[in-house]
């Protein structure tokens, strides 16, 4: 690829080294510089602060699908990114240019005067000081990790909270069990802002109600107090005062229903004229989001499938939820016209591999484990263990383009990229085609 020297790395290259760990969850450090840059965060429009283990991405572009339908300008903040850097910061409907970004990255350095910073704080300083700056209607900020300690969490004021589905992941940094990670994600409530939640299961329900009550936040959960669901092709979404028929999310997958209602929800909560029932519509109808059961159909390895007759899918999902919500759309494709599947999976080694590779236990998917350019990726050969633990076919490869190969050599499967955004992002980096924009 070559796009790998643009004007900011060497301000992100110097920011990199500010501070010795990748993830330092506080608020002290953001506080301090935010403050240094004049508050940023206290002057930006309407506010969506999105939390969660799985779900949040896809939310999040719902959400400014249904916006930019209403005619709104959006501002959005998202991490990772999958290809290039400026795909976390959305400035009024528009990724920020490469030049901007150099321009608001300076400027927060030099407002940091070289004290320790992460790398997630001084992006997300970055984007609320470029959103400050640019006129728009909405900000939808999604959290980078946990809630109560996340550097977004210094927007203290926003318009609505949103809460995607709460499981296991990232236990080093938030507690080895759902109370504590609920209670984590649960930080971003705030006094008497109303929150939209997903459905959860019971202990994570009971931790996001207790600290909901001591914040006076007002709750609306989804399968209590509002609803959506899929009623042949079309969503249904029920709130206390309307039933709204809509069409089906373009994201693919029975999850999508769920995160597809809980951003209709929570844009109605804003009670904006804008959002008419046809810009939901025409929002749900058009979401766009990268690496998320993403069919590829260009680029260099969609082209190999296609030759071969094989359909070719992208998918980021990194923990046993979202596989079990991956497996539950491919065993639906699967059901349509028999096609064998096959898996080819890189993971970050923190991940859990064996909750991963049991979600698809049922469908006897072929693996091939590949390797990723991240320090801390799981080894192919220790991955295709875990899956053959796991009672699955699985062959360790070279890299994705060796799996490919192989998978393509049998027949006409469909195959899913699948495992890490990390590996998602080298996939969709390999041809300026697929960059997403």
């Amino acid at each position: 690829m070559s796009d790998h020297l643009r004007p900011h790395d060497a301000a992100l290259e110097r920011l990199r080294a500010l501070h010795p760990l990748r993830i330092d969850l506080s608020l002290d450090r953001m506080l301090r510089l935010c403050s240094a840059l004049g508050n940023p965060q206290d002057h930006l429009p309407p506010v969506i602060h999105v939390a969660g283990t799985n779900g949040k991405g896809s939310t999040v572009a719902t959400l400014r699908a249904i916006a930019e339908a209403a005619g709104l300008k959006v501002h959005v903040f998202t991490s990772p990114h999958l290809v290039r850097f400026v795909e976390r910061i959305r400035l009024a409907g528009e990724l920020i240019s490469e030049e901007h970004l150099a321009r608001v990255l300076e400027r927060v350095e030099a407002a940091n005067g070289g004290l320790p910073i992460t790398f997630f704080e001084i992006t997300a300083a970055a984007a609320l000081a470029a959103f400050a700056e640019v006129p728009a209607d909405l900000c939808i900020i999604e959290v980078g990790l946990g809630g109560v300690l996340d550097a977004t969490n210094v927007v203290s004021k926003p318009a609505v909270c949103v809460i995607t589905p709460v499981d296991m992941d990232h236990r080093e940094f938030l507690g080895d069990t759902i109370a504590q990670i609920a209670a984590e994600k649960a930080g971003i409530l705030k006094p008497g802002v109303p929150a939209i939640i997903a459905r959860q299961n019971d202990e994570a329900m009971a931790v996001i109600e207790r600290i909901a009550a001591k914040t006076r936040s007002p709750l609306t959960v989804l399968g209590q107090q509002a609803d959506g669901w899929r009623d042949q092709d079309r969503l249904l979404v029920q709130t206390e005062t309307a039933l709204h028929d809509l069409p089906l999310p373009s994201l693919y997958g029975a999850h999508q229903i769920d995160n597809a209602a809980l951003a209709v929800l929570a844009i109605l909560t804003l009670n904006d004229v804008r959002i008419t029932e046809a810009a939901l519509a025409k929002g749900v109808s058009s979401i766009i989001w990268p690496a998320r059961f993403q069919r590829l159909t260009t680029g260099p390895l969609a082209e190999r499938a296609a030759k071969a007759g094989s359909d070719l899918w992208l998918d980021g999902g990194h923990n046993p939820h979202a596989a079990r919500a991956l497996a539950t759309a491919l065993g639906e494709l699967q059901a349509r016209d028999g096609r064998p599947l096959v898996l080819i999976c890189g993971m970050l080694g923190n991940k859990d591999a064996a909750g991963f590779f049991e979600a698809f236990a049922a469908l006897k998917p072929k693996i091939f484990t590949v390797g990723f350019d991240a320090d801390a990726a799981a080894s192919p050969q220790t991955l295709a263990q875990v899956a053959t633990d796991a009672g699955l076919s699985a062959k360790a490869c070279t890299d994705v383009h060796q799996a490919l190969g192989l998978a393509l050599s049998d027949g006409s499967p469909r195959v899913m990229i699948c495992g890490s955004l990390y590996l998602a992002g080298e996939v969709l980096g390999l041809d300026a085609s697929t960059w997403p924009n």
